[in-house]
């Protein structure tokens, strides 16, 4: 569905989805995949909240969360007004240690709870059993919201024939080359936000005729583009920058609207072009 200019009314970075459990999620976050730990990890979550932010997705594989739970720290702003999540790693998984990683998590981030916790990908055999741990920690009151990364329609209905929750949230690789329309549908008739992982495609689309042509037309960068793009879609997007410039230009995606014309050029894109792994296929 895309929503009409008139029905659009997100006005800023502050902006929220409603979780089917009725946690509010902000529909723009900043990624910290491939950031450093240390200063770069550090630097860019502070840059991030400084200029309204107030989303931050790591993971266990990351190796970042001490920095960027440093950042929560020294940002000034209450903990209450963020939105944090993280991901349990697939070695995690194999090894039945999910409740560990969650604590090594909270950890490491310095924090008491987190808003969103995820199943990194669907590890075959394991991610039923650790489904069950999220849904305990949930229950116990740890994280606010819980669920799943990398998921299929084929692996989320096997899980939610199990779960007592159903997922809150599904984060894929997602972007005008590989727009996931079925997988996107099957979501939202499910009530499970769908939330994108490499929105410019790892930087790749960002020189795409198509999407620079529509970005001078509106006098935006390509990047501001497809953000918008996810946006209007209903996409939680969360775009990955160590650049305090590039983070700012990122975020300033709320005055302007693209037309009917301009989201069916950019959903016209889709070749479901993967630049990461296939859930179906991975061996990590």
């Amino acid at each position: 569905m895309i929503i009409k200019k008139e029905e659009y009314s997100l006005k800023s970075l502050h902006d929220t989805t409603t979780l089917h459990n009725g946690v509010k999620m902000p529909w723009f976050g900043l990624g910290v995949y491939k950031v450093q730990e240390g200063e770069e990890a550090l630097q860019s979550v502070k840059s991030a909240i400084k200029a309204g932010y107030r989303s931050i997705d790591t993971a266990a594989l990351y190796e970042n969360e001490d920095s960027v739970g440093q950042a929560i720290k020294e940002s000034g702003v209450p903990r209450e007004e963020l939105f944090i999540t993280t991901k349990v790693w697939n070695s995690d998984q194999r090894n039945d240690s999910v409740l560990e990683a969650f604590e090594t998590s909270l950890v490491k981030l310095g924090l008491d709870y987190v808003d969103l916790y995820l199943v990194h990908w669907p590890v075959k055999g394991e991610y039923k059993q650790t489904w069950k741990v999220l849904e305990k920690l949930y229950k116990d009151g740890r994280i606010r919201a819980i669920g799943v990364s990398n998921f299929n329609i084929h692996h989320l209905e096997d899980l939610m024939s199990m779960a007592e929750i159903k997922p809150m949230v599904n984060q894929v690789e997602l972007h005008p080359l590989l727009a996931q329309p079925e997988l996107r549908d099957f979501c939202r008739k499910q009530e499970i936000q769908i939330e994108a992982w490499a929105p410019l495609g790892q930087g790749r689309l960002l020189e795409h005729p198509v999407l620079k042509e529509i970005a001078a037309s509106h006098n935006k960068s390509t990047a501001q583009i497809i953000l918008r793009w996810d946006l209007q879609n209903e996409i939680v997007t969360i775009p990955k920058s160590v650049k305090e410039s590039r983070i700012i230009e990122n975020g300033n995606i709320f005055d302007f609207v693209l037309s009917e014309s301009d989201m069916e050029k950019i959903n016209a894109l889709n070749e479901n072009k993967r630049y990461g792994a296939d859930p179906d296929n991975f061996n990590f």
